[in-house]
């Protein structure tokens, strides 16, 4: 699914696999990257996407994770086995990937284990800007949902497009949530005034008035 000139929807429940978290593709000047990775089952479904949405000529230089639960991560190793991409994720998430953490993670929600997923570049502050080709990409730490939750804002089409994966929540002892963090979080976000919102299974908002009034639902 077209997003923008830059940005498709490539993978999500109804797109790639039952269960899988919404997977968007970015691409700019012959570099393209993947936001999130889905539970893996629907692998296949998703190269086929990327081929069909990016050029054949864009490599895919980075997977960005928005935090370490298994319906964001699982695919992560397929998909960087695939493209040789750089794997990033928050340091404060990295490590129950790197441990295979299947309770932290949720893997265990979904009847799954995770594997240690080796985690290439750890986000350590609270925020890095990544260069890809002509275009940004900037890293926000976002907890509450996940103690390393992170959104990533660019510009595509002179728009401001926020991916916000898990705004929703939900919040949960298991997988270490702290609703105070979330609700600053949320706020910040507000602060954004993001064009577009791409979340992780709510869909793909576009106005600024549809995002602020589905970001202030949650703050109650």
């Amino acid at each position: 699914m077209k997003i923008t000139d830059n940005i498709w929807q490539v993978g999500g429940d109804g797109i790639s696999a039952p269960g899988d978290a919404a997977i968007y593709a970015v691409a700019f000047g012959g570099k393209a990257a993947l936001v999130d990775a889905g539970c893996g089952r629907g692998h296949s479904s998703v190269v086929g996407a990327v081929a069909r949405s990016i050029s054949s000529a864009a490599s895919v230089q980075y997977l960005f994770l928005t935090h370490c639960h298994y319906d964001h991560t699982g695919g992560a190793e397929a998909l960087r086995r695939r493209y040789g991409c750089t794997v990033v994720a928050h340091e404060l998430d990295a490590r129950y990937l790197e441990a295979g953490d299947s309770e932290v993670t949720a893997a265990s929600w979904y009847g799954a284990t995770i594997p240690a997923l080796p985690v290439d570049h750890k986000i350590t502050g609270d925020s890095e800007t990544f260069q890809l080709g002509s275009g940004e990409i900037r890293a926000l730490h976002c907890p509450g949902h996940s103690p390393g939750s992170v959104v990533y804002l660019t510009e595509s089409e002179g728009k401001k497009v926020l991916f916000g994966q898990d705004i929703h929540g939900p919040l949960h002892p298991a997988i270490l949530s702290n609703r105070e963090d979330y609700l600053i979080s949320l706020n910040m976000l507000l602060q954004l005034d993001a064009d577009i919102l791409c979340e992780g299974h709510y869909g793909v908002f576009h106005g600024q008035k549809k995002i602020r009034k589905f970001i202030q639902s949650f703050i109650h």
